[in-house]
């Protein structure tokens, strides 16, 4: 990943995957609705793709055979059809699954929620994977990054947010991480941010909240984003992606970059 140009990830939230509850029956519905929103992103001016498993709610701490089965199915199809750098988030931790479909289908990087610490989620207490991901790296080298969260969303944290930081990538080994807010399309807390860019000695990645009219603020303390609920229709979260919205960032980021 050039973090040099401070890349737009952009977010394709699966639909419900075989073997979750809100499973609708039709496998090629979910493929299609990917490749769609995969496609949308590409064609907006995205400099990468990440998807993850989002429509599988309530999530597991770790992902079933069946869901890495047809989440690594769909991740080959946008492979095949998308140029840009592809990415992989198993929720709700399961980075040892992220970067076995990444492994299978050639993808360049992974998220991982919780790779050093503890969470207190909503899935219980999620604790940190660094040990068993590097393990699998070892077996199965490639180029796949890994960028992890500091004090990831949806959870609560009783740490300190900097020594969180220092461990995910001293200790952990991540390549980059992810700074969010508490929650699925809420905005980074700045000063929060500022400390992450000061102090990191890897990529500071906005996780959540990156919006057409914050970036120009949050440019100056990142570097890169991913963004999924503000390219959405009318900014929602559940709908497919906007070719107008997404095209608008992209446009925005072209410009901040010159």
């Amino acid at each position: 990943m050039d973090f040099g140009k401070k890349p737009l990830i952009g977010m394709v939230h699966l639909k419900p995957l075989p073997g979750s509850y809100r499973y609708g029956g039709n496998f090629d519905d979910v493929i299609e609705s990917a490749l769609r929103d995969a496609k949308t992103i590409e064609k907006a001016g995205f400099d990468a793709v990440m998807v993850e498993n989002f429509g599988d709610v309530p999530f597991p701490k770790y992902a079933d055979k069946t869901t890495v089965a047809t989440f690594t199915a769909v991740a080959k199809e946008i492979r095949d059809e998308v140029s840009l750098p592809l990415g992989i988030n198993v929720l709700r931790n399961d980075g040892i699954a992220a970067y076995s479909i990444a492994y299978a289908v050639k993808a360049d990087f992974i998220r991982v929620n919780v790779l050093s610490g503890v969470a207190y989620t909503d899935q219980g207490v999620i604790e940190g994977i660094a040990h068993e991901l590097a393990r699998l790296m070892r077996l199965l080298p490639s180029k796949i990054q890994v960028f992890a969260d500091v004090h990831v969303k949806h959870a609560v944290h009783f740490g300190d947010f900097e020594d969180a930081l220092r461990d995910t990538v001293e200790r952990g080994l991540a390549d980059a991480v992810v700074v969010s807010g508490k929650a699925t399309g809420e905005p980074v807390d700045i000063e929060r941010l500022t400390l992450a860019k000061k102090i990191s000695p890897v990529p500071v990645l906005v996780g959540s909240g990156t919006t057409y009219e914050n970036l120009p603020e949050l440019w100056k303390h990142a570097d890169g984003f991913i963004v999924g609920t503000w390219i959405k229709r009318d900014g929602k979260v559940e709908n497919e992606v906007s070719l107008e919205r997404a095209r608008k960032l992209a446009e925005l980021a072209k410009n901040l970059r010159s």
